[in-house]
């Protein structure tokens, strides 16, 4: 499933005040709850942070792709996020994150998860995309921008 394919421009937020890791992840579950009622924000927390406790999900250049599957979930859910100011996410390069792409998948669809998450570090991979990424100022402007370098 491609970048373009999970993400509407309500789950595609620009300027966000970050804090810490786990601020990220409280709010990032918060919003898509908000968003997908079926899923209550401490049950994507908790999956979106467990999966955290066994290795950073921050993959280097300022990006993390925190992610989970979830009984909860019915269809892959995206969400992009551009922070205001970079927070240390225990990534492997040890640089600060400003570009979060949270991913939620059904429990059952682990093949699905795996081809998505290769989607979304191959198209993160490249430095064109995370400047294009870094240049919007809005949420619209996020959400057309990685709209048109996804397809």
């Amino acid at each position: 499933m491609l970048v373009h394919e999970i993400l509407t421009p309500s789950s595609t937020l620009c300027g966000l005040e970050g804090g810490s890791k786990k601020r990220i992840l409280e709010q990032v579950s918060h919003l898509i709850s908000e968003q997908h009622t079926d899923m209550e924000d401490s049950c994507i927390f908790n999956g979106l942070h467990g999966r955290e406790k066994l290795g950073s999900t921050g993959i280097g250049d300022g990006i993390a792709i925190p992610h989970c599957r979830l009984a909860e979930c019915k269809d892959a859910i995206g969400f992009l996020i551009k922070l205001e100011s970079p927070i240390d996410f225990d990534a492997i390069d040890k640089k600060p994150v400003d570009l979060i792409f949270a991913l939620v998948v059904p429990e059952d669809a682990t093949s699905e998860h795996l081809q998505t998450l290769a989607s979304i570090a191959e198209l993160f991979s490249k430095e064109e995309v995370r400047t294009a990424l870094r240049q919007t100022e809005c949420n619209q402007s996020l959400y057309d921008t990685i709209c048109r370098l996804s397809s």
